[in-house]
């Protein structure tokens, strides 16, 4: 008995230091990664302190997953970079009262940041195993303001709109019209334009009544945006 009682005092130190590396390399990536790069929204900020990128990703992958890079999930998915996070996260302004749509849930990282600031999140992902696993892991997570969908995401979520914010974190040719008809009126939207494989312009869309204007934000790499056929 006092051999098992003293392994599980080892086993509880050992996470706790575990837990404590990576809140310094969270930390550590806030500072270096995101705030040195412009990222001033104060809620995307305390977002991205919050969560645990670690807990997001393969466990081959663990020890880098505070680096300034994506890393692979499995299916020809990727976690975006924790910058990129941040950046498409503070474009759309997120607010206390909204709801939010996220095409492309892959491992959740994206959606969990999203529900630190707004009431609800709506993400969609088109490759079951990934659905699946993102779902169980925000649930565990307590992140009960997210709802995830296995569908394809070029279609959206009607049933729910409109939406005040659309992210989009794979790559279309063009800017998928159900996607703009479900952006609330006032509501903004961040997706990677262009061709497959090579370097996209993340656009920002804002729409004013039945009109909509696009800026050309920055050069980015996504995974394309999968269809279901």
């Amino acid at each position: 008995m006092q051999v098992r009682i003293l392994a599980l005092l080892v086993a509880a130190v050992l996470c706790g230091e575990a837990q404590d590396r990576f809140d310094r390399k969270r930390e550590e990536m806030v500072r270096t990664q995101i705030e040195t790069r412009n990222i001033k929204d104060t809620n995307t900020l305390r977002a991205m302190r919050k969560v645990q990128r670690h807990l997001f990703v393969p466990s081959a992958w663990i020890d880098n997953a505070y680096h300034d890079n994506p890393l692979p999930i499995g299916y020809g998915q990727t976690i975006s970079q924790p910058y990129i996070v941040a950046y498409m996260t503070e474009l759309v302004k997120p607010k206390k009262t909204h709801r939010v749509l996220e095409i492309g849930t892959g491992s959740g990282y994206q959606a969990a940041v999203l529900a630190e600031i707004v009431d609800t999140v709506f993400t969609i992902e088109i490759v079951k195993e990934l659905s699946t696993e993102a779902a169980a892991r925000l649930n565990n997570l307590q992140y009960r303001n997210v709802r995830v969908k296995q569908a394809d995401g070029y279609n959206g979520w009607q049933e729910h709109a409109p939406f005040d914010a659309i992210l989009v974190t794979a790559a279309a040719e063009y800017i998928p019209p159900p996607l703009l008809e479900q952006l609330k009126d006032g509501g903004t939207m961040v997706i990677p334009v262009g061709s497959p494989f090579l370097v996209q312009t993340l656009m920002l869309v804002r729409k004013q009544g039945k009109d909509f204007s696009t800026k050309s934000m920055l050069p980015v790499r996504f995974v394309p945006l999968t269809r279901s056929h």
